[in-house]
């Protein structure tokens, strides 16, 4: 890893992910949660402060960036939730199966190496009757936002930590062995290409 992604790239990341309209799209879902709690690219933390403490016992946040965990550790302690940083490779989760109540992920698909491996991970250690939540920009349904996506996306991936702009969200999560049970999906203000977000919920398919 070199100087970029250890001491630059997590700033950016906490900058872009961290706007009012994302935060926004992050607090209308991260409440939800409930019971231990998987969050899957803890990151920065950024979600911490969402969750409701009177419905969660435990959270477990993983990411392999163990440079951006710092800053995860820091505002855990400014919340009344128990808070356990990993870094691990999200493919790779290592739980036991049926572990937890709830799986969250936040704008973090988009960066996962092999994204339908990762998911299969998560339905594996979610429980029967638990949810997966999700918030994570994706592909526009709009054709001129599209063809940016895709001019885009190979050349954003090197500066943005492996991110694709165009990548299928329900279509992933449903290859992931999971039924969406509740789909919303709008532009937030910004340029198109960028902000198409795909929030809700899933269930064991």
């Amino acid at each position: 890893m070199g100087f970029y992604d250890r001491h630059i790239l997590p700033h950016l990341i906490e900058c872009a992910c961290g706007m009012g309209d994302v935060m926004k799209a992050r607090s209308q879902i991260v409440p939800r949660a409930r019971g231990r709690v998987l969050e899957i690219g803890i990151g920065t933390g950024l979600n911490l402060s969402f969750y409701d403490a009177s419905k969660v016992q435990h959270i477990c946040g993983v990411d392999p960036a163990a440079q951006m965990h710092p800053l995860a550790q820091r505002r855990a302690q400014a919340i009344a939730i128990p808070v356990e940083t990993l870094p691990l490779v999200i493919e790779q989760i290592g739980a036991e199966t049926a572990s937890f109540d709830t799986v969250v992920t936040t704008f973090t698909l988009c960066t996962i190496p092999d994204p339908v491996s990762a998911l299969e991970e998560m339905r594996r250690v979610l429980k029967p009757g638990g949810e997966l939540l999700f918030c994570e920009h994706g592909t526009a349904p709009d054709a001129g936002p599209r063809r940016w996506q895709e001019r885009l996306t190979p050349l954003w991936k090197p500066i943005a930590g492996g991110c694709h702009l165009n990548r299928d969200i329900p279509s992933l999560i449903a290859a992931g062995g999971f039924r969406v049970q509740e789909l919303h999906a709008r532009y937030l203000p910004g340029p198109r290409a960028f902000t198409y977000v795909y929030s809700g919920t899933a269930v064991h398919g």
